[in-house]
């Protein structure tokens, strides 16, 4: 029955019988006769076929959800009887949005210095399809942002606030600046992420606050593409604080903290809402949290040590 589901899932998924039977490894006919043997057990009709896919049934519909949740819990069952034999273990797949790619790094190196037996899957994506990969049992968990779009009923930790900083050539006219503003990027050939990403969405958002209408040169999905379009393209990029001096380093430009920006977007760590999680996945979330408390200290540490009279 598990097995079955797992191909219900994987049709509504892919919405086409061919892709969905090569995600799963077996052969067409395979899964159309797993198809058709789970609505006889079933004893309803699931899914709308002619000579294609053709959508669910309202009571495919119904079923899709108990699936996902029994195909989860078979999942979870699994992970906590092979908790009980080998401690924690396994392998997690962790979809993270782009500007959040060196957080996912550091979360899982944590990690895996406390929990070595621990494996990691980690690839970069919007939001949105962050969203669906977590709905589709596709991945264990996600990093995206917290509290600027809905995320549904999900569990999660917040691991930092996303601060923007100006990436620019070191020979840029603004590069000896210790800050600017919004206002000040008015006139500046602009590498910015796509349009479907969030944080793209954001820094429209902040542009339109400061009355400005960007110009936008270059658009990719990929920060190492804005990155290099500013060292080779002579254009400048926005870029979350922690990223921007990652792909900076030694490469001749500068980064420069945007000023106005509010206490920041709450970037962190989704799950599937689930009670309980298993054992990994609960550590993965604490450890998450033990990050952003860490990273909470050490702020206010700088912050005090910079208020000294002298300083």
């Amino acid at each position: 029955m598990i097995g079955k589901l797992e191909m219900f899932i994987a049709l509504v998924k892919e919405q086409h019988f061919g892709r969905a039977a090569t995600s799963l490894g077996i052969t067409q006919p395979t899964l159309s006769t797993g198809i058709r043997q789970l609505e006889d057990h079933l004893g309803v009709k699931l899914v709308l076929r002619g000579s294609r896919y053709g959508g669910l049934t309202p009571e495919g519909q119904r079923a899709l959800v108990w699936a996902r949740q029994i195909v989860g819990d078979a999942r979870r069952l699994r992970e906590e009887m092979r908790y009980t034999r080998e401690g924690l273990s396994g392998h997690l797949r962790i979809a993270v949005i782009p500007t959040a790619l060196t957080a996912a790094s550091h979360l899982a190196a944590a990690f895996n210095a406390e929990h070595p037996n621990v494996g990691f899957t980690i690839r970069s994506t919007t939001s949105v399809d962050l969203l669906k990969m977590l709905e589709n049992l596709d991945i264990d968990a996600g990093i995206s942002y917290l509290d600027n779009e809905p995320l549904g009923r999900v569990s999660s930790a917040m691991l930092y606030r996303e601060t923007y900083s100006l990436v620019c050539a070191e020979t840029h006219r603004l590069a000896t600046r210790e800050a600017v503003d919004w206002a000040d990027l008015a006139d500046e050939a602009l590498s910015l992420l796509t349009t479907d990403m969030q944080n793209r969405r954001i820094i429209n958002a902040a542009f339109m606050e400061a009355g400005v209408t960007p110009t936008v040169k270059l658009e990719s999905n990929s920060t190492v593409v804005l990155v290099s379009q500013v060292l080779h393209g002579g254009t400048v990029t926005v870029l979350p604080e922690d990223i921007a001096l990652f792909l900076t380093s030694g490469k001749g430009l500068k980064v420069i903290p945007i000023r106005r920006q509010g206490k920041g977007h709450a970037v962190g760590l989704v799950a599937p809402h689930q009670a309980p999680h298993t054992p990994v996945l609960q550590a993965l979330l604490d450890m998450a949290a033990k990050l952003a408390a860490r990273k909470s200290g050490q702020r206010r540490l700088t912050a005090a040590r910079s208020a000294r009279p002298g300083r």
